[in-house]
């Protein structure tokens, strides 16, 4: 039987085997892609690797999967799917796994870890049976663990989702009274929210135990995490939605608050006090990292003012020494879903990373003797660095350098590509819009939105900067400074640059601004985005041995006095609203009665700053963290692991099938020849010769050396064609020193001028004696052209 394929295994016998077990189609998913497949960049261009797919997932209701089952051709042993069944099993959470050739079935059960040989797969009253006795579920529990989800606009949640959402729920109705889920920004933690809230809204749970629908509250720090939620995702909630503002409404049952407009303060004591303690039966707290669970905060007060509810606390970031608190009052996460899961799965997009030195942070900054800032003030001697800079002394010429080198970038990878500026003030971020608007001031003229400053005291102005900023469809803002405001909470879907102009020293804080830019859209081009980070914030927290997804690409550049790129980027690849918890100035170092009678920083207007250096690291496509290397050595070394001499690689690459399997393979490691070429400052190098090259420090040949070495050395070749065919020939190694040997490519070459004047393809195949001489002349060519 070995003409069976895997697929016809599971044609022929699997599926037979499982309508047999009772299995219906609508409880069957044959061949489930359950990831999108990591997103590899290779230069300007990004590609997906393969993704991950079951042969099938065995689904007890519509929205409960129980099992996984992998097959192999028959002539394999059953044992050999089970391996791969496993490691998708624990990938999706499930319990029971299994391998199959179509008539052995080897089961393994995570239950109690033990491997069983089966003549039969069992029933789905079985599995579910099983699952319901080790899990402890009663009845009524199980039913309601089994509830429904809301399909938003037909899209089924993703497997991480479904994980998070079916132990939430089930960790709610067993009476768990607190409980935590770790998803990583921009993994959908308001949809998985969404689901528990339908599914226990939905299914009549409550706290009581009595016939009614369930009162919820989603609580949240802004206006914005609670506004999108209630009025898109939750919509399905129809009237039951109330956000609560001014007034304690208790006629409804999906209930929206900001703490501050329930907490207590100087003026009130508190609008959660006039609801009962018990009038809520879940507690959905979202980003509660950001000071709800500390011991300290008057927002821990309404939690433990509603003690009797449940309480679910959703987070991006892992435990921490800065979060430790949210940890110690929720408990130990039930799920966690990192970001370097999500971009090794493809639903998060990788980065490259830039980072930027100015010569005022490379060397550091101090004042001439007697020297006096905007408001004539005498600044003191002092030796001033990253850390002191816009909080201590305001540099203008940083700043400008800053937006210069910016706008220089987004000269070179779009001008209207969505960029955020994280500033170290609202003050700051005035600065750098004024400054970015002037530099841009051509696009100004017909977009006065362009640039705009988004924080807390542009109030409605700053809002509605926001919401045409997160819109897919619009244009303006393209570039948005800050300061604290857009740190979480905000979606915008299609940013493609995140821009450090403040120190991050919290990990937390850190990775809540990278994911600004993690949406994928592949629909709007966005597979990737960039951090140019110009205070170091970056390179270090990458560092961290904690960090959980390593960065894409480490770029240096040089910059002159007026924040002008100076020459290429050197290529490094490196494998692979909230309270910012930063310490505040030392304001005992700076003078009383600044601008408006406030202690403020010095400004410095005068002076020069120039880009000292300009450095990008890569991520590795392997998802691993190497060694920081130049892209030469990198590439050199992946072009070693693949071929043991050049010898080896020019046996490969003279053929065009195999050259394209090579530029391929290449690609799926992250290289491209545009950005070999660039790194190498050799942009007419033959690809292959460049390989050689940097691989095995062969010589460096030219296109157009190649060529003329073939048609001096090799004229007997051209001259068994007769004059039409070598006139052809000679306009393919033209085209070939023009553009590369993509211009081998039959018969796409044939209709390129001068070639295509020649006659139709045809015509010019009949020159050769037909197509078959043809390719055979063409593939003889190519042979010569890498002879040597």
């Amino acid at each position: 039987m070995p003409s069976l394929t895997e697929a016809d295994t599971c044609r022929k016998y699997v599926l037979p085997k499982l309508y047999a077990a009772g299995w219906t189609d609508d409880q069957i998913s044959e061949q489930k892609t359950f990831t999108d497949g990591r997103i590899i960049v290779a230069g300007s261009k990004a590609r997906r690797g393969p993704q991950k797919r079951a042969d099938y997932l065995l689904r007890y209701r519509r929205d409960f999967t129980v099992a996984v089952v992998e097959a192999k051709s028959v002539y394999k042993n059953a044992g050999d799917a089970l391996q791969q069944a496993k490691e998708y099993a624990q990938i999706l959470g499930l319990k029971f796994a299994y391998g199959t050739n179509g008539h052995g079935i080897v089961e393994h059960d995570f239950l109690t870890g033990k491997d069983n040989d089966l003549q039969n797969l069992p029933t789905p009253d079985e599995l579910w049976g099983r699952l319901r006795t080790a899990e402890n579920l009663s009845p009524e529990v199980a039913e309601r663990v089994l509830a429904p989800y809301y399909h938003l606009s037909g899209k089924s949640p993703r497997y991480y989702q479904e994980i998070a959402i079916n132990r939430a729920v089930q960790a709610i109705l067993q009476g768990r009274p607190r409980v935590l889920l770790t998803l990583a920004t921009g993994t959908g933690k308001t949809v998985v929210a969404f689901q528990i809230c339908w599914k226990l809204w939905n299914s009549r749970w409550n706290r009581t135990g009595e016939y009614r629908r369930p009162r919820i509250l989603y609580l949240a720090d802004r206006n914005v995490l609670v506004d999108d939620p209630k009025d898109k995702i939750f919509a399905p909630f129809g009237d039951a939605r109330h956000k609560i503002e001014g007034e304690a409404i208790k006629s409804r049952e999906m209930y929206f608050a900001t703490y501050q407009a329930i907490a207590r303060d100087e003026r009130r004591p508190g609008l959660y006090r006039e609801y009962p303690r018990e009038f809520f039966d879940l507690i959905v707290v979202d980003e509660c990292h950001r000071g709800s669970a500390r011991d300290e905060s008057n927002w821990r007060e309404i939690l433990e003012y509603f003690e009797p509810a449940y309480q679910l606390g959703m987070t991006a970031t892992p435990l921490r020494e800065d979060n430790r608190d949210t940890y110690r009052y929720f408990g130990n996460p039930l799920y966690t879903y990192s970001l370097r899961q999500g971009i090794d799965d493809g639903f998060l997009a990788p980065y490259r990373v830039h980072r930027i030195v100015t010569t005022a942070d490379a060397a550091g900054w101090r004042p001439s003797k007697g020297e006096l800032d905007r408001f004539g003030r005498e600044i003191p001697d002092a030796e001033y660095g990253t850390k002191d800079f816009e909080r201590l002394v305001a540099l203008k010429a940083r700043t400008e350098a800053i937006a210069r080198n910016l706008t220089d970038f987004l000269k070179k990878t779009g001008r209207f590509a969505k960029s955020i500026v994280f500033c170290v003030d609202q003050e700051h971020a005035e600065e750098m819009r004024k400054a970015l608007n002037n530099l841009n001031a051509d696009l100004m003229k017909e977009n006065p939105d362009y640039t705009a400053r988004i924080v807390s005291d542009e109030g409605k102005i700053g809002r509605g900067h926001l919401d045409r900023f997160m819109e897919l469809e619009t244009l303006v803002p393209a570039i948005v400074t800050t300061s604290q405001m857009l740190t979480t909470g905000v979606d915008v879907q299609t940013c493609k640059n995140v821009v450090l102009a403040r120190v991050i020293n919290s990990m937390t804080d850190f990775k809540q601004i990278i994911g600004r830019g993690t949406r994928v859209r592949d629909d709007y081009g966005k597979l990737y985005f960039t951090i140019l980070d110009y205070t170091g914030s970056a390179t270090t927290l990458f560092a961290d041995p904690e960090f959980d997804g390593d960065p894409a690409l480490l770029v240096e550049e040089e910059m002159n006095e007026k924040g002008e790129s100076v020459g290429a980027p050197e290529v490094i690849s490196n494998g692979g609203e909230g309270v910012i918890a930063e310490p505040e100035p030392p304001w005992e170092r700076l003078p009383e009665g600044g601008p408006q009678g406030e202690p403020r920083k010095y400004y410095v207007d005068n002076g020069w700053v120039e880009i000292a250096a300009h450095l990008v690291y890569e991520l590795d496509p392997d998802g691993k963290q190497l060694r920081v290397v130049k892209f030469t050595d990198y590439t050199a070394e992946k072009v070693r692991s693949m071929y043991s001499s050049a010898a080896a690689l020019r046996s490969k690459w003279s053929d065009a099938e195999e050259r394209a399997a090579i530029i391929e393979a290449l690609e799926q490691r992250g290289i491209s020849f545009p950005e070999l070429a660039e790194a190498a400052k050799q942009p007419d190098a033959d690809p292959f010769d460049l390989l050689c090259h940097v691989a095995f420090n062969a010589p460096l040949r030219t296109r157009r050396e190649r060529a003329e070495m073939l048609r001096r050395e090799k004229q007997d070749f051209f001259d068994q064609y007769a004059t039409g065919a070598h006139a052809v020939l000679n306009e393919m190694l033209d085209k070939y020193i023009e553009y590369g040997t993509a211009q081998f490519n039959i018969p796409d070459i044939l209709k390129v001028p001068p070639i295509s004047e020649r006659g139709t393809i045809p015509e010019i195949a009949a020159l050769f004696g037909g197509a078959e001489k043809l390719r055979a002349a063409v593939t003889q060519l190519q042979t010569l052209l890498y002879a040597a």
